[in-house]
């Protein structure tokens, strides 16, 4: 089985590689006549990103079987005696030419997939990139009931209820007024309706969540044990300890990640929905794996920003990282919390990894990496 597997990822590897590098090869013939025009060179060649392996797999999840016989005269209709794969994450996978950092595997959040992180509302180039640029293979994930990975074993309900403006406040980029969208002060998100049109499509239903219903739980166990398959997939590919970046509610499922794998080198949570509670499961999990954490917040966070809904909210948040990283430390562990105004590094928003400034951003993570995380 484990053979079909890998032969069948690299299968899809080769799909990928076909449809992903297609202008590659313009990109290989424009390089050969560099040497007769000069001009080219200066369009093509140190900037170039080159992937020597990609793919896609599934990790984790369950089956599950129907009762009875399956009717093969009537397949078409039948689902007596029948399985379904599902509750699994789906991966997509990453290696640069020059693969010399830990790998870094990226978990969305609430309404969201593992497109956040590849790029941005304008069109920029987002974290994957960066990092496979800095010499990490990139993991990203579609978690269990969402995007590539919607099969569920629990059936959700979808909803059509308009909800842009809810969640544009809630991420802190701004809020409605005067029927239009109104940007915080000094925000490094990009604008425009293009940009928003873009942003706003990024959003994708939890297919196993009673959207209709206002539903917004998480199974986070769910969740953790598929990404903890992932890990260790890739431990066993590469062998090496992944680094985790979960952001938002991601972050609540990643903290218990730990707990069914130790492959897990470090969690970098950005703007995590809350920290671990100390002493739970997942708390002891990461004091006796030793695993390095830093918690990285945006701007307009605090009650002092009377003109942003949520700031109030995410303070609390905030809150409880100080609270596990003063419990941390005191255990023996290494937590620290960037809060990125501190650092100078002002107008982000939750979705601080499509901010204009993401790439600063990115640079003061790999710093942190650099410091803290050892292969």
């Amino acid at each position: 089985m484990k053979h079909n597997r890998r032969w069948l990822d690299l299968a899809l590897s080769g799909v990928l590689t076909l449809s992903l590098l297609a202008g590659c090869s313009s990109t290989a013939a424009d390089t050969a006549n560099t040497r007769e025009d000069p001009a080219v060179e200066e369009t093509t060649g140190s900037d170039a990103l080159v992937i020597v392996e990609q793919g896609i797999f599934s990790a984790g999840g369950t089956v599950i079987e129907s009762d009875g016989t399956f009717d093969v005269s009537n397949y078409y209709t039948s689902r007596e005696g029948s399985t379904a794969h599902m509750d699994h994450a789906n991966v997509l996978y990453q290696i640069p030419e020059d693969a010399t950092g830990l790998p870094m595997v990226f978990l969305h959040g609430y309404g969201q997939s593992r497109m956040g992180w590849m790029t941005t509302p304008d069109g920029r180039e987002g974290w994957s990139d960066m990092f496979l640029r800095m010499g990490h293979s990139v993991w990203l994930i579609d978690q269990p009931r969402r995007g590539e990975a919607g099969q569920t074993s629990v059936a959700g309900t979808m909803t059509t209820t308009p909800s842009d403006q809810t969640w544009y406040t809630q991420f802190r980029i701004g809020t409605y007024l005067n029927d239009e969208f109104t940007y915080n002060e000094g925000s490094q998100f990009p604008q425009g309706e293009d940009v928003l049109d873009q942003f706003f499509r990024q959003m994708t239903p939890d297919t196993g969540m009673d959207n209709a219903a206002g539903d917004q739980n998480i199974d986070n166990e769910v969740v953790a044990r598929a990404v903890a398959a992932a890990i260790d997939e890739i431990y066993d590919r590469t062998g090496q300890d992944s680094i985790l970046v979960p952001h938002s509610q991601g972050g609540l499922s990643g903290w218990e990640v730990p707990r069914y794998t130790d492959h897990v080198a470090a969690i970098v949570a950005i703007e995590p929905g809350g920290a671990p509670q100390v002493d739970s499961d997942a708390y002891n999990a990461m004091v006796e794996q030793n695993i390095p954490v830093t918690f990285y917040y945006g701007d307009y966070i605090g009650e002092e920003f009377t003109d942003v809904p949520a700031a109030a909210m995410w303070s609390m948040m905030a809150a409880s990282a100080d609270t596990f990283t003063e419990a941390y430390n005191a255990a023996g562990g290494s937590s620290t919390v960037v809060r990125l105004p501190d650092e100078g590094i002002t107008g982000n928003d939750h979705f601080m990894f499509q901010d204009l400034n993401n790439d600063v951003i990115a640079d003061h993570i790999e710093a942190w990496i650099q410091e803290n995380v050892t292969e």
